[in-house]
């Protein structure tokens, strides 16, 4: 309670501050009073309540966490799952910390990929330059020269890269409830060859220069004379909070910007580029796709883009929770139908598994997935 009544002092403070700078009468009368806040706020106690370095371990070991026989992550001592609110109060230091292992776990699937299920790494694009920003894929030995039959699969946006599903189900449950390992795996054993699509891996990020950051501050669209209103209003803030800010220290995070990768700029120009340097070039009499969330919009583009290759070459579509909209992506007549034909939509619900689910728009059929997790109950299906 100290802590929070020494910070409403502080807001009353600069409140006090603005006033006494506007010229508000009784001026003698609030700087007595400012000088008696000032005297009672315990600047010590203040430090100590500061957000914690956002400094993490770069490995799972120095996280103290592994995953145990089951696929599960536990604490290496305690033998318990994750705990997000590893500091009380600090839900901003605790979410950075969940990201970083987040990363981690990133590079464990990626490293799982390769090691349990085989599959080589594939830099994009093809004909990437040295010092140009790159992604990848991942594809089995046989993805281009199976004859028969290859499964692509494509995960949805946000966070999650290429053999991730979910991170928060990767992290809370299991890696096969979060990971595309169980599908790789059915599907070799099958005898499918497999190609892994990193839809997010649009860009890397890089620190800007001090340069780089003036400009973007300077750069505006707005009038001149909005722009020196608002620099004026700038600076008086600024005035009122660095009087604070010098006992806070508070943490600045790096500035930084977003150098697109050449053609793979956003999920649906990724898939496009996958298709045509990979897929189309594929032996495989039958392709089959499995695409969740975001990634069904992605193939639904990549349908509108490559309508007549799509056709010639894709068997079947297995899409669960898509989010893809045929009217809005303007997905012509012919595309619709044969979607109806070929493309079925697992979506949560608590119906039995397969039951018929009403949809508002005239695609593919969609079914429940059952009670519980999408890619639980369709898992091992064929």
């Amino acid at each position: 309670m100290h802590f929070y009544f020494n910070v409403l002092n502080l807001l009353t403070v600069w409140v006090m501050m603005a006033q006494l700078q506007q010229g508000v009468p009784d001026e003698k009368e609030k700087t007595t009073a400012l000088k008696d806040l000032l005297s009672r706020i315990d600047l010590d106690e203040l430090m100590k309540k500061d957000e914690p370095p956002l400094e993490f371990p770069d490995t799972l070991e120095g996280f103290e966490y592994s995953f145990n026989e089951k696929g599960q992550l536990r604490h290496a001592k305690t033998g318990e799952p994750f705990v997000f609110n590893y500091r009380e109060d600090l839900h901003r230091w605790n979410q950075k910390r969940y990201e970083a292992l987040g990363e981690i776990i990133t590079k464990h699937v990626y490293g799982l990929l390769e090691k349990e299920c085989h599959l080589k790494k594939v830099t994009l694009p093809v004909d990437a330059t040295e010092n140009e920003p790159k992604s990848f894929i991942f594809m089995s030995e046989d993805a281009l020269t199976n004859p028969d039959k290859l499964l692509v699969l494509i995960h949805g946006n946000g966070v999650v890269r290429a053999g991730q599903w979910a991170r928060r189900l990767i992290i809370n449950e299991d890696l096969d409830s979060g990971t595309q390992i169980p599908y790789i795996k059915k599907a070799t054993e099958e005898g499918y060859g497999v190609i892994v699509l990193n839809p997010n891996e649009n860009y890397i990020e890089v620190e800007k220069t001090k340069a780089q950051v003036q400009l973007s501050s300077d750069s505006s669209d707005e009038p001149a004379e909005k722009r020196e209103r608002k620099d004026k209003i700038q600076k008086e803030t600024k005035k009122r909070r660095d009087f604070y800010e010098k006992y806070r220290n508070p943490q600045k995070e790096k500035e930084t910007m977003q150098m697109y990768i050449r053609d793979n700029g956003s999920p649906e120009e990724h898939a496009i580029y996958v298709w045509d340097h990979f897929i189309s070039q594929s032996a495989a009499e039958n392709v089959f796709f499995v695409a969740h969330s975001y990634g069904g919009l992605a193939f639904v583009e990549l349908m509108i883009q490559r309508e007549t290759e799509v056709k010639n070459k894709v068997t079947a579509v297995a899409l669960t929770d898509s989010v893809h909209n045929v009217w809005h992506q303007e997905a012509g007549k012919t595309i619709r139908e044969w979607m109806r034909e070929n493309c079925c939509n697992w979506v949560s619900s608590s119906e039995p598994l397969d039951t018929s689910v009403e949809s508002m728009l005239p695609d593919c059929p969609r079914v429940s997935a059952g009670p519980g997790r999408v890619h639980r109950q369709i898992k091992g299906r064929g």
